[in-house]
């Protein structure tokens, strides 16, 4: 299928593209991709998770893909995750017998003996990614039609594959890529045939027959037998349990969630750095339609005081640790610090736009790159201080090297905080004096008058302590309403949730009359059925058109917030609720429609994981110890 000829529209009016919940997660923790129910990858970019796509069918449905599934069925009767891993299983029912497909991204033992790795700079470990896409078959009963169909689109479906032989038989082929992207080499126990820009193998299958496909784009050999494929597997799915077994994990009813959001989590991890993606995707929209469609494969620093409030808490301290790495790596040589970076630590992350594609259900521009990596945002030296404070507290110590790091951001901090900036969600309006932004940069300065006390530097500790209580002042005379309520931006009443950091930061105690009236205030005013939205859009210049969901992570920030105030059965409530909304596999987007639960935006979403873990943990907490509300450790243990 080419970009020309698009499918036709259903007849039933239903879309051809599938529900973006509906998607399953894969990772080798290098790369990523993303699983249709049909049994197609409709999103693959190598060799990196922000490289140019080879499978784009997400974003365009003549935009290439890789299928393994029975002829004439696209609706499976089960799929589900092995427990404790990422590897994929899918039942399917024919009307003559069963199939079951496996799909895993291989990890294998660390393959750099010889030489050094080019790409890794943390600690080697045990494994590492192998670079193959394995598919295993199965026929558990009566006899399937078997049909694999590889239709690879390089550099983001702008160029075409030339496919090849690669021996006198037909089991194994190349499709050569082009500069963008790696070679692909597929391999298998069924029999290729080339045909235009696709190769593809159909085979009937009777009960008990087993058959295998690899999809390799390095140098390290794929499987060519099915003991090979089956071996791998195993491998695969050992090192998954193993991991998993690490963390710390309640025995507790949602125990099922924080595990699939670490499990998530530590696949939108870039293991040669330690960074931690947003998302898999680009430009899945947060408005059907709309043009509020952005790339999120990149590493927020942001994300970090949550990425590692997560990890800790959950005893992974291994990732939390490495993403800390990543963190220390984007401050050397005592750079400026930007808001987020390539996965490699690139800082410059061009936006454009990819205009031969009609984007996820029409929604368009649809983008690559990300403009805001040079926005001018206020919150950014406050999660870095909060990171290397919880860094420290985990590790009872503040290293040597981190300490002219730390005073470089705090007086950076200091520097801006009274400046306007675009704020924590990144509006492209006019720059504004954001509440959260002024309360991320008392973070910086309270958190680095604490650090400078480790470090024994009491002349910055006083100095900084003491402009981090003129911050606090400020904010609490500017940033609160007439009725003791924070609010997004000075001088103005509209919400923000961005204002339920305040307990869970620590500016104010949870008791404090205007920390309740703030989390009340936006669960009961800044909410659609319940769920809450970052801002309203009509009262918030954001440069931008249209509406958008409820975001996911704001909703579970009012969970732990509610648990902060007391509020322990509403906040349990809502967590229950948001726990419904997961995906059949357990998997959250951005945002939700909260009158359809639809999941909106790129997929899957590492802060609303993170959220979640932080919501969860507070609720369990508060359970286990009911007369503390304060349920909040960071980090765990200390």
């Amino acid at each position: 299928m080419t970009l020309d000829a698009q499918p036709t529209p259903r007849s039933d009016g239903r879309s051809t593209f599938p529900s973006i919940a509906e998607y399953a997660f894969l990772s080798d923790c290098e790369t990523n991709a993303l699983v249709a129910p049909s049994g197609a990858i409709e999103w693959m970019c190598l060799p990196r998770p922000d490289s140019p796509s080879v499978f784009s069918a997400i974003l365009d449905r003549g935009a290439g893909m890789f299928r393994v599934g029975p002829h004439g069925a696209r609706v499976p009767v089960a799929r589900r995750y092995l427990p404790g891993t990422l590897i994929l299983e899918t039942t399917w029912q024919t009307s003559t017998g069963w199939l079951v497909v496996r799909d895993a991204m291989v990890m294998g033992p660390w393959h750099n003996l010889d030489e050094r790795s080019q790409t890794h700079k943390r600690t080697p470990t045990d494994h590492d990614a192998e670079h193959v896409l394995l598919r295993t078959v199965k026929c558990v009963s009566g006899t399937v039609d078997l049909e694999v169909v590889c239709s690879p689109k390089p550099d983001y479906a702008r160029g075409e594959p030339d496919w090849d032989y690669l021996d006198d038989g037909y089991s194994s082929v190349v499709a050569r890529m082009g500069d963008e992207n790696p070679d692909l080499r597929l391999s298998s126990s069924l029999r290729f045939g080339l045909e235009g820009q696709r190769a593809q193998a159909r085979t009937r299958m009777s009960e008990g027959e087993t058959a295998f496909v690899a999809l390799a784009w390095s140098p390290l050999p794929a499987p060519v037998s099915w003991d090979e494929a089956v071996d791998k597997m195993w491998r695969t799915e050992q090192f998954w349990r193993d991991w998993i077994t690490q963390g710390s994990f309640p025995d507790h009813p949602w125990r099922i969630f924080l595990q699939r959001s670490a499990l998530t989590l530590k696949g939108l991890t870039y293991a040669p750095t330690g960074a931690l993606l947003a998302a898999a995707t680009t430009s899945l929209p947060e408005t059907p339609g709309g043009e509020r469609n952005w790339d999120y494969r990149y590493a927020w620093i942001r994300d970090s005081t949550f990425a590692l409030w997560g990890l800790y808490t959950l005893g992974l301290d291994r990732e939390a640790n490495d993403f800390f790495a990543f963190i220390q790596d984007a401050c050397h040589d005592n750079k400026q610090l930007q808001i987020m970076y390539g996965v490699g630590g690139e800082e410059k992350l061009t936006e454009s736009e990819l205009t031969h594609l009609s984007g996820y259900e029409g929604a368009r521009p649809v983008r690559v790159g990300n403009a805001a990596y040079n926005q001018r945002q206020h919150d950014v030296w406050g999660a870095v201080l909060d990171s290397v404070y919880l860094h420290t507290r985990n590790r009872e110590q503040l290293p040597e090297a981190l300490w002219p790091v730390l005073k470089r951001q705090v007086e950076e901090a200091a520097k801006h905080w009274h400046l306007p900036d675009r704020g924590i969600w990144e509006v492209r309006g006019e720059p504004q004096h954001f509440t959260s932004s002024k309360l991320m940069c008392w973070v910086a300065l309270d958190r680095g008058a604490r650090l400078a006390r480790l470090y024994d530097e009491p002349d910055f500790a006083e100095q900084w302590q003491k402009l981090a209580d003129e911050i606090h002042a400020d904010i609490c005379t500017k940033g609160v309403d007439g009725r003791g309520v924070f609010t997004q931006r000075y001088g103005d009443d509209a919400l923000d949730a961005s204002l339920l950091l305040v307990p869970l930061l620590r500016f104010l105690p949870p008791d404090d009359e205007r920390v309740r009236a703030t989390v009340l205030a936006i669960a009961d005013e800044l909410t659609e059925d319940g769920l809450v939205l970052r801002y309203r859009t009509e009262e918030t210049d954001d440069g931008l058109a249209g509406e958008e969901g409820t975001f996911t992570i704001c909703s579970f920030w009012l969970v732990s917030a509610l648990c902060e105030i007391g509020e322990i059965d509403r906040a349990r409530s809502l967590c229950e609720r948001l726990l419904s909304f997961a995906s059949s596999l357990n998997l959250y987007a951005e945002e939700i429609d909260p009158r359809t639960g639809r999941h909106l935006g790129n997929f899957p979403q590492a802060f609303t994981h993170l959220a979640l873990i932080n919501a969860v943990m507070h609720v369990i907490r508060a359970e286990e110890e009911p007369t503390d509300h304060r349920s909040f450790r960071t980090p765990s243990g200390t």
